[in-house]
């Protein structure tokens, strides 16, 4: 891996600096032929894009568009494939809404049959198993796991340690400097088996062919067949937990940290237009106009409820006060109420939005896909129907 060593020495840290120029620069080294023979491997040339088209920085037809201006792909290419993964979760969001955080049918086994309760060994980073333990390192200090260690973390917890998905998607979730609510918990759902047909398994032989060797885990609870691992899923007897060397889980905060957030005082806004930056719409913007204002919203508790850690914050609080006039942190109510006194209100809509606000005439973020007006019960399906009659990759940026 290219970035510089983290500050504990233990992970290569993830580098992502809140800025233009740093996301344009991830871009420019976008190679897809790359991305397609190696994205499976822990080393291998994965674009680390993700935070910046999680917090706006970037759209998806921003990234394509960089990417096919050196070259043409065809619409099946991987990379466009693996994109277009993250518009379906989308999809199934805008249809179900908060039905994201329930399964969507039963899974392996019953919801009940589930721990509520995330293992003081996971959170610590000590359960004898190399890939499950480096990754909860790597997750808290960088902020950033390839897919691939996020799947193997989620298989484990769910089908081995019987924790329910919901407990481990939320806990994921607090500590990615990517985390996007529809993507990870209908990923924890997807391997738990409860938003597709059959349970996501992995074991030490899948580890040592994608990882590099301080991964490896032979010898442990993974390192067995995986007739033996489904059997194992399907029993509701979890196996044990480890013991070993600890890590410490990185304090959590319900609300933002720091100095630079201005009490809230809508009548100030009287006889302005207010231009609203939040931390899903942190991408360049042109200059506003005379008499419009830059507000930027912090609506506690956050979405779904759930803290972030000081890394996303560090991400995500220098671009807002860069682009922003005030800024205003209250619950959803309060700051509704605020944003009431002026004379109009413009800005990007998103997902992690409190509910309430979709009566605001926002704009919709650019996407990628033509939308689907109804339900697709499976990404083949989704895929099939938004790309019908399509053959090159640069149609998509024309067809929505």
């Amino acid at each position: 891996m290219q970035d510089p060593e983290s500050t504990d020495g233990l992970f290569p840290a993830a580098g992502f600096e809140p800025t233009m120029a740093a996301a344009r620069a991830r871009l420019a080294a976008v190679r897809p032929a790359a991305y397609a023979r190696t994205r499976n491997h822990l080393e291998g040339a994965v674009t680390r894009l993700s935070p910046y088209i999680t917090h706006g920085f970037l759209s998806l037809p921003d990234v394509l568009q960089a990417v096919l201006a050196r070259g043409p792909l065809e619409v099946r290419h991987r990379f466009v494939f693996e994109l277009a993964w993250r518009e379906y979760f989308a999809h199934v969001h805008a249809h179900v809404g908060d039905g994201i955080f329930k399964s969507m049918h039963t899974g392996v086994l019953p919801d009940e049959a589930y721990a509520q309760r995330w293992p003081d060994d996971l959170r610590q980073g000590c359960t004898g198993v190399p890939a499950i333990d480096r990754a909860v390192r790597e997750l808290y200090a960088t902020g950033w796991l390839h897919n691939h260690a996020r799947m193997w973390l989620a298989s484990y917890a769910v089908h081995l340690r019987k924790v329910h998905w919901r407990v481990g998607a939320d806990w994921m979730f607090a500590h990615l400097l990517d985390g996007d609510l529809a993507s990870n918990h209908l990923s924890w759902q997807w391997v738990a088996g409860t938003a597709s047909h059959k349970p996501y398994l992995f074991n030490a032989d899948n580890v040592a062919r994608h990882a590099p060797a301080p991964w490896h885990s032979a010898g442990t609870v993974i390192d067995q067949s995986y007739e033996a691992l489904d059997r194992i899923a399907r029993t509701p007897q979890a196996v044990a937990g480890g013991r070993g060397p600890s890590c410490a889980e990185p304090a959590l905060l319900p609300a933002p940290p720091g100095p630079g957030w201005h009490p809230i005082d809508g009548p100030a806004l009287r006889g302005h237009r207010v231009e609203l930056v939040h931390a899903w719409a942190l991408g360049e913007r042109p200059a506003p106009p005379a008499g419009v204002i830059r507000v930027g919203v912090w609506a506690k508790p956050g979405p779904a409820g759930l803290p972030w850690g000081a890394t996303r914050w560090d991400f995500v609080m220098p671009r807002m006060q860069s682009m922003c006039d005030l800024m205003w942190a209250g619950t959803a109510d309060e700051l509704a109420q605020a944003l009431g006194h002026a004379d109009a209100l413009q800005g990007i809509s998103n997902p992690h939005l409190p509910a309430q606000w979709a009566q605001w005439p926002l704009q919709a973020a650019a996407g990628l896909l033509p939308l689907q007006a109804l339900r697709c019960n499976s990404f083949s399906q989704f895929w099939a129907r938004a790309t019908k009659g399509l053959s090159q990759a640069t149609e998509l940026l024309h067809a929505r």
